[in-house]
Order: C-alpha cells, then sequence, then structure tokens
C-alpha cells in the first residue's frame, strides 16, 4: 500500500485481521489482486482458510459460490470497488454459516486528502477510483442485507517503523486518539442478524466459599434448564461447612447431574478455571452463589444465546434499582465511573463488567487462554479475562438486566484495596493490548 511502509503497514493489518481467526473455523479472505505484497504474508498454523484474489475490473459481485459456506470471511481492499454494495453484502450473507461473521477493512474517510497528496508524491501507489464511504452508511446497508454490527474501529494512524520510533508513535496515537477514528483502516465485524434456535448443553458453574446456608436456598430456587445440564459445585477453604453442604445437595438432588470440586487454587478466578477444565456443557454459566442475582435468570440468559443473539451475555446490576444493603453506595458509585473506563478500552458500551453471572460459549474458553498469554499481567477478579478476550477476539457481547440481593448469609469475599492495585497494572495493559496495532 505505503512505497515508504507497505510491510509494516501490511503486517500490522494482517496481525489485526487474524485475532479474528479460529484454527477450527473455515475462513474465507478476499484480497485486491494488486497488492501482490499480501502474498508475502503468511497464515501460520491455519490450515482452514482460503485466500481469493479478485481483480478489479472483474465483476466481484459474482465471484462467490453457492456451495462453499464459511464461518467467517474477511473482505479487504474489496469494498470500496464493488459498484452493488447491497448485492455484494447480499452474497456474502449467503455464503456465511449459522452465526457466521464478516470482517469488513476499509479505508478511513478522513484519509482522503492524505491519501491523494501521498500519490502526488509518489509515496503511495495510485489506485482507481473508489468510493469512500463512512462506516455509518456501510453499517445501514449491511442491516438491510441482514446483518448486525458487533464492533467498529480504526487502526494505524501512524503507518511508518522508523527505526521502532514510528511504532511507538503510532501506539501511542491509537491510544489516546482511540475516540476521534483516525486510524487509516477501519474494521467493522459483522455477524447475521437471523439465526435459527439452537438448543446446546450446558454447564452451570457456582463457585462457592463460606456459603453453607446460602446454597440449599440457592437449589431449591434453580430453574429447569432442560436436558443435558450439569452443575458444578466449586468449594473453596471455607470457615463453615460449605463443602459438606455442597455434598448434601449432590445427595438430595440425585435427579441432577452435580458435580462437587474441593477447590486447590485461590479466588474465584481459580474456582471458575477449575470447574471449567472438569466441565464438559457447549454453554458455560457462572452464577455465584450469594443469591445476590436470582438463579431464575439463568433460563434467559441462556436463551439469549441459543437463540443466536450474542455469544456472550454479560449480567448487569446498575439498571435496576438494587435492594438496601446489597452494594455499599461508595461501590456503586465508582462501578459507575468504573464503567466509562471499560467501554473506552474494549470500545464498546458496558454499564456493569463485574456482575458475577455470565453466560458463553465454550468456544470462548481457548480465547481466553489466548488473550491471558498475550498479557503479563493478570486479572485479579477473573471478570475481565472472559469479557476482554470476548471483546479481543469479535464476540457479540449483550447485557441483560438483573435484581442485586442484599445477603442473607455471610460476608463478601472480595479484597478492594488489594485487588485494586492488581487491577489497574492489568488494565493499563490491556488497553494497549486493545487498542493498538500488533508490529509483529
Amino acid at each position: 500500500m505505503f512505497k515508504l511502509a507497505s510491510l509494516t503497514y501490511n503486517t500490522r493489518h494482517y496481525n489485526e485481521i487474524k485475532r479474528y481467526f479460529d484454527d477450527d473455523a473455515k475462513i474465507l479472505h478476499i484480497v485486491n489482486n494488486k497488492q501482490a505484497s499480501n502474498r508475502n504474508l503468511e497464515y501460520s498454523s491455519i490450515s482452514r482458510i482460503e485466500t481469493m484474489y479478485v481483480e478489479i475490473d472483474e465483476d466481484i459481485n459474482n465471484f462467490l459460490s453457492d456451495d462453499e459456506t464459511y464461518d467467517l470471511i474477511v473482505v479487504t481492499d474489496i469494498f470500496e470497488l464493488t459498484s452493488d454494495i447491497y448485492k455484494f453484502l447480499d452474497q456474502l450473507n449467503n455464503s456465511i454459516n449459522q452465526n457466521g461473521k464478516i470482517l469488513i477493512t476499509s479505508i478511513n474517510t478522513k484519509w482522503n486528502l492524505f491519501l491523494y497528496i501521498f500519490e502526488l508524491l509518489n509515496l503511495k501507489n495510485k489506485s482507481r477510483p473508489r468510493s469512500y464511504i463512512h462506516p455509518k452508511k456501510i453499517n445501514s446497508i449491511a442491516k438491510s442485507a441482514g446483518f448486525e454490527l458487533i464492533k467498529s474501529y480504526s487502526r494505524q494512524i501512524f503507518p511508518f517503523k522508523f527505526f521502532q520510533i514510528g511504532n511507538f508513535l503510532n501506539r501511542l496515537l491509537e491510544i489516546t486518539l482511540n475516540i476521534f477514528n483516525l486510524g487509516i483502516n477501519n474494521y467493522m465485524l459483522f455477524t447475521k442478524t437471523k439465526n435459527e434456535f439452537q438448543t446446546y448443553s450446558k454447564t452451570v458453574i457456582v463457585p462457592a466459599k463460606n456459603e453453607e446456608k446460602n446454597l440449599p436456598i440457592l437449589f431449591s430456587r434453580m430453574p429447569d434448564l432442560g436436558k443435558d445440564v450439569e452443575f458444578i459445585l466449586v468449594c473453596g477453604k471455607s470457615e463453615d461447612n460449605t463443602y459438606e453442604a455442597a455434598e448434601d445437595i449432590k445427595k438430595s438432588y440425585s435427579n441432577l447431574d452435580i458435580n462437587v470440586i474441593q477447590q486447590s487454587s485461590r479466588g474465584k478466578a481459580g474456582a471458575v478455571y477449575e470447574a471449567i477444565e472438569n466441565s464438559k456443557g457447549e454453554l458455560l454459566a457462572i452464577l455465584d452463589s450469594d443469591l445476590s442475582v436470582d438463579p431464575e435468570t439463568l433460563s434467559t440468559f441462556f436463551s439469549i444465546v441459543e437463540e443466536g443473539r450474542a455469544d456472550f451475555v454479560n449480567g448487569t446490576r446498575l439498571i435496576y434499582k438494587m435492594e438496601d444493603g446489597a452494594m455499599r453506595r461508595i461501590n456503586n458509585i465508582g462501578n459507575i465511573l468504573f464503567q466509562f473506563v471499560i467501554s473506552y478500552i474494549i470500545n464498546e458500551k458496558l454499564t456493569d463488567s463485574l456482575c458475577g453471572t455470565k453466560v458463553f460459549k465454550r468456544s470462548l474458553v481457548k480465547k481466553i487462554y489466548e488473550w491471558q498469554s498475550i498479557l503479563n499481567s493478570s486479572d485479579p477478579f477473573g471478570d475481565f479475562d472472559l469479557i476482554f478476550s470476548s471483546a479481543y477476539f469479535g464476540n457479540k457481547i449483550l447485557e441483560y438486566p438483573v435484581h442485586y440481593r442484599s445477603r442473607i448469609y455471610g460476608e463478601t469475599q472480595i479484597s478492594r484495596f488489594r485487588d485494586g492495585f492488581k487491577l489497574i497494572i492489568y488494565l493499563l495493559e490491556s488497553t494497549i493490548k486493545l487498542n493498538t496495532s500488533r508490529n509483529s
């Protein structure tokens, strides 16, 4: 693309789109054939990807086969060249599987003048006339073609390397100017609007520490979640008889598939991951055992995913009025302010990231571990690894409002100040990873 930085520019671009690749998915990447430099960038360890180079002068609305469908279609430097955008999107819709996604990358309209100047100075290869379409207009047309926008953002404000100085400058600009959408490349990730209802097997993970008296009440209120449902009670080292209470529940509810685990790690996050490693459900739910969230809501959490409306459902406690004593006033104010920070980091609107009730697909699990391997710091709560990995790898996140109840037994297990310092470091690093280009 850029003569001064074609390798830098293209490497960053390919690293950005590869975050959405899955080894188990069937992927199609549609590329402008004029960009021969793209051929030098390989997809390591990805076996099910097909690259299609399209000539600009051919009718690009008729090159997809009706017999081939994909889990993800990436469109690079093609979208602005089609003469019938709706027809192109409609054809893409017919070529993706249920719950499949398309990623459209295009040139940011704010760079029109700069690109023209670069071409005059011979710093950029001249392009044929293209339609520089604003993302809002793309989104409007995509809705008509049966797509729903998951996320939209831009990357690469400074596309030059300059002995690593350019890489640092680009990252700094991407973080500080993120809200202004100034990157050269726009990225828009879509999913189908309509999907068929699909029944999944389910795992309900219940972390429990010092919750002896809450567990029997929790299971007495557990809704009927259908067939093929397992419950995993992970009991941390407690001062009461939490583990014994869990074993009694397993005996009392012999009609349910209940597994009781004595936690060997520390913290709620450790409990959740121990349960995940011992689970088998296609959908995973996390439900706190303190009854702060009504267990009856699990049915709705699961149905949102089974109806194809989301990949990840996050509970939010900050919609309805809370019961007196459910959350300290200063914590409530802090949570409200905190969500502005989280929404900025993930570039998606969330109202409550620390609600303990969440439901997500098993396919996210390996992405969580991949996200953790990208970072040097660790999430002290566990909630953010789930949300940030889901946002980073392009899962569709929705919130479901829950009523937040006050405890009837026991005390909160969260160490606010100790964990808070760890969280600051974690969030700073996550901000960089989620909002900047990868250079290698």
